[in-house]
């Protein structure tokens, strides 16, 4: 059983990883430094960073050792979350780029028209 969970608790791992390669890759392509590093081509630990200006930083680390979601304005730590709320956090700045992404092409849209 302990494999098992030790498995996918790996998998988990990796496939937050991809994720977080994925929203760093669009937020780039959206304007906002941001990038995902890993260690190693395991992908079994990553440092995602994203600036929303202002001096306003996001830090999510995950690894086989915990996930942590750190929010910083002006060098001074605002929020730190971790586990399951860290990964809601995420999920509420994934869902703001998608927002964003939706709004900024029905604009381009009404612009053409």
């Amino acid at each position: 059983m302990f494999l098992r969970l030790a498995h996918q608790h790996r998998q988990f791992v990796q496939d937050l990883v991809m994720n977080l390669q994925a929203l760093a890759i669009v937020l780039e392509r959206n304007g906002y430094p941001a990038s995902c590093y890993t260690c190693g081509d395991q992908m079994n630990s990553a440092s995602f960073m994203v600036s929303l200006g202002d001096n306003h930083l996001i830090r999510f680390l995950v690894s086989d050792y915990g996930i942590t979601w750190t929010e910083m304005r002006d060098d001074r730590e605002l929020m730190k979350l971790e586990g399951a709320e860290a990964i809601n956090q995420l999920q509420e700045l994934a869902n703001l780029v998608k927002q964003s992404i939706q709004t900024s092409t029905r604009h381009k849209t009404l612009v053409k028209k």
